[in-house]
């Protein structure tokens, strides 16, 4: 199994702004230290027109759904976060600037795209900080040492805003090749033709997530 998983690539869709992404973070990691080979294609979901403003419904409905990717995943959304995010009525779920720092981070190395999500998450759902501004975002992006994505962000080049484009533009036509119903969403691509990986898979145990990519 752990040869077959060597070989194995898989390709996962997210937005950075997504909780449910923040809660299947810990099992890209556990598959990432098996080999397996991860592209990250953020589709835009909470960005354009799918930027929305914060208010109190909407706050307390992704409360309860944080509170359930808690005790679901072990990951942790602190009172910082619940104080300086959710109940600040009127401020945008943008993740436009997030997904272009993360594609500035992935610009001359993909790997680097886990890393730059990872230290985006922790800020947001961690420590309460501002991921929706490109200043709030570079911030970031410097303090986890990737101060030359943090640059790229704060002005960023018509190179950088090509290739964004064509990340989100991959990420959103996979996401409606597959038919997914949201994010996050993994899926096995061989000779072309993608396969589903349902998101239950990535909430559940690793073993059998690992039999799920092993069979796709």
């Amino acid at each position: 199994m752990a040869a077959i998983m060597s070989n194995s690539e898989v390709t996962y869709l997210f937005d950075p702004l997504c909780g449910w992404c923040y809660g299947a973070t810990p099992m890209l990691d556990r598959l990432s230290a098996t080999g397996v080979r991860i592209e990250l294609l953020p589709t835009g979901l909470f960005s354009g027109a799918g930027a929305r403003s914060m208010d109190e419904g909407f706050a307390a409905h992704a409360w309860s759904n944080d509170q359930r990717i808690e005790r679901l995943t072990g990951q942790v959304f602190t009172p910082a976060y619940r104080h300086n995010v959710l109940d600040i009525s009127g401020t945008l779920l943008d993740s436009h600037a997030a997904t272009l720092g993360i594609s500035a981070a992935g610009l001359e190395d993909p790997s680097r795209r886990l890393a730059a999500l990872k230290a985006i998450q922790r800020a947001r759902y961690v420590d309460g900080s501002d991921v929706v501004t490109t200043s709030g975002v570079a911030e970031v992006l410097a303090a986890a040492g990737m101060a030359d994505a943090a640059e790229m962000l704060k002005a960023p080049t018509e190179t950088l805003l090509t290739a964004h484009r064509e990340l989100v533009g991959r990420g959103r036509a996979l996401f409606q090749r597959l038919h997914a119903d949201g994010v996050p969403s993994l899926a096995v691509i061989r000779n072309d033709a993608p396969r589903l990986i349902g998101s239950n898979a990535l909430f559940g145990s690793f073993d059998n997530l690992v039999a799920h990519i092993a069979a796709a």
